[in-house]
């Protein structure tokens, strides 16, 4: 029962005093989390605080590697088509 960060982060610093394990520490290329720390902020928040304050979809996932803000949930917009639509 971990998160993870993933490639796309930007170490932008948002998340890293959010979490009330310091599990997220800086690293290279991106940050990273703790697995022996991180408890998914279950009994101390709600919802995780990481993932919270996340300004990049995709870029917290959870052990499935599921990501917690997927395409468009930050932005409301749909996410991009696999496949290029058709030009008219």
């Amino acid at each position: 029962m971990a998160f993870r960060i993933v490639a796309c982060c930007t170490g932008c610093w948002a998340c890293l005093p959010l979490c009330p394990r310091q599990a997220i520490r800086a690293a290279a290329p991106h940050f990273e989390i703790d697995p022996a720390r991180c408890t998914e902020c279950a009994g101390d928040y709600p919802d995780p605080q990481c993932a919270s304050i996340c300004p990049i979809e995709g870029a917290i996932v959870d052990a499935a590697g599921q990501p917690l803000n997927p395409p468009g949930s930050l932005t409301r917009l749909p996410p991009a088509p696999a496949t290029p639509l058709p030009i008219s």
